[in-house]
């Protein structure tokens, strides 16, 4: 054992063979083959989706409703992955891609960032995650699950809002702060 020094211990293993298979390919003897489940029958969706729908000037620059602004509401987007095969998987696509989303979301000043624990507005590290999201969407698509493809597209388009309605909203504080500073008299160089 650790932090021991008797030599007179010994150590056993048990080693269990737990394959279901021999190297031959057969079954194994006394391995009971358990039916496949049955795959879930899709729900038809009665409306369009929101990412199909194009965006428009007004939806731009009215603050999003529907953006994630917490993790939470990051996360609902995110509860469609259930029904991906394969999406409870750690190494899956969805899994992946929340972490992606997570980084952005976490720049974009929506959530506690995963390393500080802290909330933080860093516009080029968002814009950064929102290209390798799109550069995701692009190198993936036709490759996708449908509700792969409809998560990767409804988070690109919440995560891209919110980025838009953030930087609008950074120049129009900055724009602000300029005019608060400096009078005409001083542009104009009567002071």
């Amino acid at each position: 054992m650790i932090g021991h020094d008797d030599e007179n211990e010994k150590v056993h293993f048990k080693v269990a063979d737990r394959r279901k298979f021999n190297a031959d390919g057969t079954l194994r003897e006394g391995v009971v083959l358990e039916p496949a489940p049955e795959p879930k029958a899709k729900p038809t969706e009665s409306e369009p989706s929101a990412a199909s729908e194009p965006l428009s000037v007004q939806a731009i620059e009215e603050p999003a409703a529907d953006t994630p602004q917490t993790d939470e509401e990051l996360g609902e987007d995110l509860d469609e992955a259930d029904d991906i095969p394969g999406a409870e998987d750690p190494a899956s696509f969805v899994n992946f891609l929340s972490t992606v989303a997570t980084n952005a979301a976490a720049a974009l000043g929506a959530m506690p960032h995963p390393a500080t624990g802290k909330r933080s507005l860093d516009l080029e590290s968002a814009k950064y995650w929102l290209d390798i999201i799109g550069m995701l969407r692009d190198k993936t698509k036709g490759n996708l699950h449908p509700q792969e493809s409809r998560l990767i597209e409804s988070l690109l388009a919440d995560l891209r809002m919110q980025y838009v309605h953030l930087v609008r909203a950074t120049e129009e504080k900055l724009k602000a702060q300029a005019a608060a500073k400096f009078s005409g008299d001083e542009i104009l160089g009567k002071k």
